[in-house]
């Protein structure tokens, strides 16, 4: 593909990302089981928590997007892509959620999905090996993350849960791809800023 044709099928999986209902391959976790939550405040609260991890997807979709499309190395760029397609499914996953709670979608997703594009682009330019580490770095802290959601989740609501632990056993598999393929380790101030942004991040899609 040429460097237009990238951009153009980046900028349709765009689109997709912030208006297109997204698509699964992959049954959505512990949808088998019977709905636990009964009070309005825990749907209020998991919808809050799911809402956050879907704008952490809706991030990753923007990230390696703008990755890809800077990648030096088909062996990169096609890293990024697999990474990316699997956070589509876990953008269906929590999106599927936040509907069964009576929940909504961030206000601010394409203003989300903007911010992460130049940064996946940036961590594209700066070469394979950074932008790999980047990748790395980025499912890491999201795991981490998606832990401390399943500790504020009730141990009945399996129909959360299971989603949480699938979708951090998939960032831990993409991580280990991203080491395994060459990606260096970021320096500290890199990873506090990422923690930082993160934070901020979380804040306020919980609310808004």
């Amino acid at each position: 593909m040429t460097l237009a044709d990238r951009f153009i099928a980046h900028f349709d999986r765009g689109l997709r990302a912030l208006a297109a209902p997204p698509r699964t391959v992959r049954p959505v976790p512990g949808i088998a089981h019977p709905e636990t939550l009964v009070t309005d405040a825990q749907k209020r609260h998991v919808a809050g928590l799911m809402r956050v991890n879907h704008v952490g997807e809706v991030c990753a979709q923007a990230l390696y997007q703008g990755q890809a499309i800077t990648a030096r190395t088909d062996r990169a760029r096609d890293a990024l892509n697999h990474a990316a397609d699997e956070e589509t499914e876990h953008l269906a996953w929590t999106l599927h959620r936040i509907q069964e709670l009576g929940g909504r979608k961030s206000l601010l997703n394409p203003l989300w999905y903007g911010g992460a594009l130049v940064i996946g682009v940036g961590a594209g330019i700066a070469g394979d090996r950074w932008s790999l580490g980047f990748l790395a770095e980025t499912e890491r802290q999201v795991e981490a993350h998606l832990q401390g959601h399943l500790l504020q989740t009730p141990a009945e609501d399996l129909r959360t849960r299971e989603i949480l632990e699938q979708m951090s056993r998939d960032e831990a598999g993409h991580a280990e791809m991203a080491v395994g393929l060459g990606g260096a380790s970021l320096p500290w101030p890199a990873r506090v800023a990422m923690k930082l942004a993160s934070r901020v991040m979380t804040t306020v899609a919980y609310r808004v």
